[in-house]
């Protein structure tokens, strides 16, 4: 373990034994340890040393453990944990309610006096970690905001777009699905040479060559053309793998024309914009299966950008969960849950096969249980794995879903029907009306 992973204890102790025991305690479990024999000299100890908990005696000549609980109540300082040999129950809860993180009687067994340590140095360093990525959220803007992260690959992919931003040469993006393809290509667009032009987006799948042409380059004395919406701007073109051929070849003309002719008329109009195109596959196999005509893919690649996957910037989860949180947070309207350990354990353990749009989704659910005052990040991500169960009509969904948050409200308010018609935001009559409509027996939910 590295210095810095090393977690760092303040012990305060009048007695000189007790001190030694400590220490010799914990600098065997792998922590990093400093002891002091007055509670008066912690504050200028914790100037050069960044201790994760403070384990403190209670009695103590000068300033009690308890008063130096009272001296420690500012956000950031580490938690503290209390021991004493005189302890009773009243003295543990006043510490508990005063704001120590746990009591411990002397003598304590040191499984049990390590297991709190390490939970109490671990919940402070999230919650420290935590607050230093919301001040980097304050600070960054622009690129750095827009395709968010710190590691590698994703510092990297900034450095190439703004590499290509100013110029107009074809731009291909290729990664997974939920990487942020569109979001890139907006950012060449915004830092492109005229980010108040128009950005055109077109999902290649959904273009049927029947109607391509008089819905895209309009129609004589009739309909306007789409594609005279990217005049001046950019024309960015996603899943160009699933783009039909007759309509490849189509794109691939007014590419290489830079003008349109709509259905009927005699004199082309010009056209000037961007292409950036996008794919969640390789193209060069979709090329190689017929489905990717080769001087279509020659006209639109002249710059390729790959984009990471979640799985390869695991390192960018916490400020990314952070920063989804507090998007959603403000747009519901309601405070930023604290990521806990197990939170960040959950994070890890996936393999995020939607990549940041799964993420985002798990953030916003996340938020959504916050509000109705519980939810963590591991039930926020199991919804991903429920879709099968998802009822056939919107009906039965909707149903499905008052059922199970009416029924988790009378769980969580022990049935206090009062309680839950106010933590659910409708009136007593109503939520009656509902139980009933939806068949819920009060007596088997709780």
């Amino acid at each position: 373990m590295t210095q810095a992973a090393m977690p760092q204890v303040l012990i305060v102790d009048d007695d000189r034994a007790m001190r030694a025991s400590l220490v010799a305690l914990l600098e065997a479990a792998g922590w990093r340890v400093e002891a002091v024999s007055r509670a008066s000299r912690v504050a200028e100890t914790l100037v050069t040393f960044a201790a994760d908990v403070i384990l403190s005696d209670v009695r103590m000549p000068g300033m009690s453990g308890l008063d130096l609980l009272a001296t420690l109540q500012e956000a950031f300082n580490p938690p503290v944990v209390l021991i004493s040999a005189h302890g009773d129950i009243p003295m543990a809860v006043k510490a508990i309610q005063d704001g120590a993180y746990s009591f411990v009687e002397k003598p304590c067994e040191p499984r049990r006096l390590l297991t709190i340590l390490r939970h109490a140095a671990d919940q402070h360093r999230m919650r420290r970690d935590t607050a230093s990525l919301r001040r980097r959220l304050t600070q960054i803007s622009g690129l750095d905001r827009m395709l968010l992260g710190q590691t590698p690959g994703i510092a990297d992919l900034r450095e190439q777009v703004l590499d290509v931003a100013d110029s107009d040469a074809a731009v291909l993006l290729v990664g997974e699905t939920g990487t942020g393809k569109e979001r890139v290509a907006r950012a060449l667009h915004d830092l492109g040479r005229n980010p108040a032009g128009p950005f055109l987006a077109l999902n290649c799948a959904t273009l049927q060559p029947a109607v391509f042409e008089a819905e895209f380059f309009g129609v004589e004395g009739g309909q306007v053309g789409k594609l005279l919406a990217a005049e001046g701007g950019t024309l960015f073109l996603d899943e160009i793998g699933a783009c039909p051929l007759p309509v490849q070849s189509k794109l691939l003309r007014v590419i290489e024309d830079k003008q349109v002719t709509p259905l009927g008329a005699t004199r082309p109009v010009p056209l000037s914009f961007r292409v950036v195109s996008a794919t969640n596959e390789d193209p060069d196999a979709a090329q190689s299966d017929g489905r990717l005509r080769p001087d279509f893919l020659f006209r639109v690649n002249t710059f390729v950008l790959a984009l990471p996957t979640l799985r390869q910037r695991r390192a960018d989860l916490a400020l990314l969960m952070t920063h989804f949180l507090e998007e959603f947070a403000s747009v519901y309207e309601t405070v930023v849950p604290e990521l806990t350990q197990d939170d960040m354990a959950a994070l890890l353990a996936h393999d995020w096969p939607g990549n940041v749009r799964e993420l985002r989704n798990v953030a916003e659910r996340r938020i959504l249980s916050a509000r109705r005052g519980g939810g963590s990040v591991a039930a926020a991500m199991h919804k991903d794995h429920e879709l099968d169960d998802v009822p056939d009509t919107l009906r039965e969904a909707v149903a499905a879903f008052e059922r199970e948050l009416i029924g988790k409200a009378i769980r969580a308010h022990a049935g206090r029907m009062d309680a839950v018609a106010e933590a659910l935001g409708i009136g007593r009559r109503t939520l009656n009306e509902k139980i009933v409509k939806l068949g819920l027996d009060k007596g088997a939910l709780l």
